[in-house]
């Protein structure tokens, strides 16, 4: 089990897909986020893509580029 931020495994289902808006939706409906958490994964997405830069080299530039935009421009 996973005693972390459930922020950050959302953040991970983002980064690495797979998951759709229903999944999303009955999560959210099951145990609601707090004010603010769509913001805050994005940071946690960030930081995943960046780790993925560094271990697996440019594929991930364009991922992390695009994310620190969207933060930024919220």
């Amino acid at each position: 089990p996973l005693y972390g931020d459930r922020e950050f495994d959302l953040g991970a289902t983002r980064v690495f897909g797979g998951f759709t808006q229903d999944f999303y939706d009955a999560y959210n409906e099951a145990l609601p986020l707090n004010k603010g958490a769509n913001e805050r994964i994005k940071f946690y997405e960030l930081y995943l893509l960046m780790v993925h830069l560094v271990k697996f080299g440019s594929l991930y530039a364009g991922s992390v580029n695009r994310t620190m935009k969207d933060i930024l421009n919220d």
